[in-house]
C-alpha cells in the first residue's frame, strides 16, 4: 500500500506540472486548461489548520528540546481525535497540522473534541507544558493533489484563521463552515471582524468546553 500511494501521488503531481507547463506557453487557452485542472483535482472538503498559542515564545525561552516535547505530546493527544472523526492528516509543519474532512460538521466536532482533550491533558501540567490549541476551519471546493497538499481560497482562509487569528481555545470558521453548523446543538456562532482573504464571512464557534 505505501508503494501504491507513492505512485498515485507522483502521478497526480506529474499531471499537474504538465498542465501548468501548458498554461505557461504563449497563446495558451488558460481558461480551458484551468477547467481541466479543476476537473482532475477539484474536490469539496473541509479544511482544518491547527496551531499552538504562544509556541514561538516558548521555544525562545525553553529551547528546542522543549519544542520537540510539546509537538510530540500535542500530536499524541490530537491525532486520535482526527482518526475518530474521519479526518485525514495531510501534513505537519512545526506546531501546526493540516487536516481535511469530507464534512464540515465532523471537522467542527473534531475541533471541539481536540480542545476538550487538551483541557483534560492540561489539568495537572505546569503552564510551560500546557497545550493551548488554536483552530481554523474552511469548507468548499479545493484542489487536492494526491495526499500531499490542498490549494484554494478556503484553504488560505482556514490557514489564516487557525495560525494567525485564533487565540488559545478558539475555533474559528469561514461562512461556508458556519452554514453547516447552524443546526448543531449546544454550539453557537459569533461573527468576527477579522475576515481572511478567500472568505466572505468568519465566525467564532462558541462551544461548551
Amino acid at each position: 500500500m505505501p508503494y501504491i500511494n507513492q505512485i498515485q501521488t507522483s502521478a497526480s503531481e506529474s499531471r499537474l506540472e504538465k498542465l501548468i507547463a501548458e498554461r505557461l506557453k504563449p497563446g495558451a487557452d488558460k481558461a480551458k486548461i484551468d477547467a481541466r485542472i479543476w476537473d482532475l483535482f477539484g474536490e469539496t472538503w473541509a479544511v482544518m489548520f491547527t496551531d499552538l498559542s504562544g509556541f514561538s515564545r516558548s521555544v525562545a525561552e525553553f529551547g528546542i528540546i522543549h519544542f520537540l516535547q510539546i509537538i510530540y505530546e500535542s500530536q499524541r493527544l490530537l491525532v486520535p481525535c482526527i482518526d475518530r472523526y474521519d479526518g485525514i492528516l495531510l501534513k505537519t509543519e512545526g506546531d501546526s497540522m493540516l487536516v481535511i474532512f469530507r464534512q464540515a460538521r465532523k471537522a467542527a466536532a473534531c475541533a471541539i473534541a481536540m480542545q476538550r482533550a487538551a483541557k483534560r491533558y492540561n489539568q495537572d501540567k505546569p503552564d510551560t507544558e500546557k497545550i493551548l490549541l488554536c483552530v481554523g476551519l474552511g469548507y468548499g471546493k479545493i484542489l487536492k493533489i494526491g495526499d500531499r497538499d490542498v490549494f484554494g481560497p478556503e484553504v488560505n482562509a482556514a490557514s489564516k484563521l487557525g495560525e494567525d487569528t485564533a487565540k488559545a481555545w478558539e475555533i474559528l470558521g469561514t461562512g461556508t463552515v458556519a452554514e453547516h453548523l447552524k443546526t448543531l446543538n449546544k454550539i453557537s456562532l459569533e461573527p468576527i471582524s477579522t475576515i481572511p482573504p478567500g472568505a466572505k464571512q468568519a465566525f467564532r464557534i462558541i462551544y461548551p468546553l
